[in-house]
């Protein structure tokens, strides 16, 4: 929330959550919760604190954002608005780790009931601010859907990146926005078969957007902001574009995607069945938290079976194993190297007292004298043998492959360290996706237990 035209912070802040606060939408304040400060005077504490906050840091910051919002809704039917309260206070309590005051308001004007929740933008101590961060909107949903799942709620089981305005949400009849206009007519163009991305520029520009090209694509039209093509999300990118026009991807227009029914459906629902029989066993938060990570991850991958969980456990767990061959494999190379180049320096040094030795007719007086030097071309010329060395590589071209080794075996860690843990989790869902269906038998302190870490 940004401060409006015209308009104080103080009045800004006024208006925003006197909204959220309005008793006709909230039993008369009786469905408002708040952390670290009072509902009557959230928007004058949020100001004050944002004083102290310029006072403390001596920071001031035009266009800055004042407060964060969030729309959280429910099924209808689902949930009483005493336990919508509580989820959305829970919510915010998690999301923001406890170091910014947040109300939490109730409304149940509408057939769906429906949390608005406003946190201080500035934190408690007044030293810092809320940062927004890259995906915070998915990081939002994630958590909400994971505390929505613990407490036997349902949540959306197909979830796009951007969803509708919270208007058309409501049912309201709202022109489309511009953004989505533009992808309207991107559909439109891409059904006409275009040969080439300048032709579907020019399709675009045909009807009333003027292209600039630069580092990113840039759309203009008048009355309304510009637009980067890489701006309208997933499907609508430059390079998703070229690979349809290409005939490399098939383009799904995003209204269509809405609406395409998410494979695992049939096993949330066994899950959720299991879940509503077995939960009142389970007396450990802990162990609910988890189990509700594990449908979730289910759900967000669109895992249709638990065969299918398995199957992607066993290919994660071979994945990791092949990695981790090409490192002991790269290792081992990389150590023959090292010793390699070592003898090689040592019987190019020693060649010439060893020649001198074999013409003195192998002479103990010789070797005597030299013996340190003749020990090691010794040695050298052994290792030689036993690697069956007809030819002795030059130390560059040994150089020039450590180094190669070197940078696959760099890159090959890095991706075993992401596989690894990649496999862990797909274990430890594995194995509570498989209690909850009662596929193994087991006790509750046997389940795979990771630290539940709160967004």
């Amino acid at each position: 929330m940004h401060v409006g035209k015209g308009k104080t912070i103080a009045q800004s802040l006024g208006d925003r959550l006197g909204y959220g606060k309005n008793p006709n939408k909230t039993e008369a304040g009786k469905l408002i919760s708040a952390y670290e400060c009072d509902p009557e005077t959230a928007d004058e504490e949020f100001l004050l604190s944002k004083s102290r906050y310029s006072l403390i840091t001596g920071r001031a910051q035009e266009n800055d954002v004042i407060a964060y919002q969030v729309r959280q809704s429910f099924r209808p039917g689902e949930v009483t608005p005493e336990e919508a309260n509580r989820i959305g206070y829970e919510f915010a309590k998690r999301f923001t780790k406890g170091q910014h005051a947040f109300i939490v308001c109730t409304h149940t004007d509408k057939n769906h009931i429906h949390n608005h929740v406003y946190w201080n933008s500035t934190r408690l101590d007044c030293t810092g601010k809320f940062r927004d961060f890259h995906r915070s909107a998915k990081a939002v949903r994630e958590l909400s859907d994971l505390i929505c799942i613990e407490h036997r709620l349902s949540v959306i089981e197909n979830p796009q990146r951007h969803g509708m305005s919270y208007n058309q949400w409501l049912g309201g009849k709202k022109k489309p926005s511009h953004r989505e206009e533009l992808r309207l007519l991107i559909d439109e163009a891409l059904a006409k078969k275009p040969h080439s991305m300048d032709a579907l520029l020019e399709m675009l520009n045909t009807s009333g957007y003027e292209v600039k090209r630069g580092k990113n694509i840039t759309l203009m039209k008048a009355g309304q902001k510009n637009i980067r093509l890489n701006s309208l999300g997933e499907g609508y990118t430059e390079k998703e574009l070229l690979a349809v026009i290409v005939g490399a991807a098939i383009h799904t227009p995003r209204a269509n995607r809405r609406l395409t029914a998410p494979k695992s459906a049939r096993l949330i629902t066994e899950l959720e069945e299991k879940l509503n029989g077995r939960h009142t066993q389970w007396d450990s938060v802990q162990i609910l938290k988890q189990m509700a990570q594990s449908v979730l991850y289910v759900q967000r991958h669109d895992i249709e079976s638990y065969d299918e969980l398995a199957e992607k456990s066993a290919a994660a767990a071979a994945k990791v194993s092949e990695l981790s061959e090409t490192i002991k494999t790269a290792e081992k190379r990389l150590a023959e190297i090292a010793i390699l180049k070592t003898h090689i320096i040592n019987y190019s040094k020693t060649r010439d007292v060893y020649v001198g030795y074999r013409k003195a007719g192998y002479s103990k007086k010789y070797l005597a004298e030299h013996e340190d030097d003749i020990i090691i071309h010794k040695a050298a010329k052994n290792a030689f043998d036993e690697l069956g060395l007809k030819k002795l590589p030059t130390v560059k071209s040994l150089n020039d492959e450590y180094a190669k080794l070197l940078a696959q075996k760099k890159s090959a860690y890095s991706e075993y360290a992401e596989a690894k843990k990649g496999m862990r989790d797909l274990l430890i869902h594995k194995a509570n996706i498989a209690y909850i269906l009662g596929l193994e038998e087991q006790e509750k302190d046997k389940i795979p237990v990771r630290e539940h870490e709160e967004k």
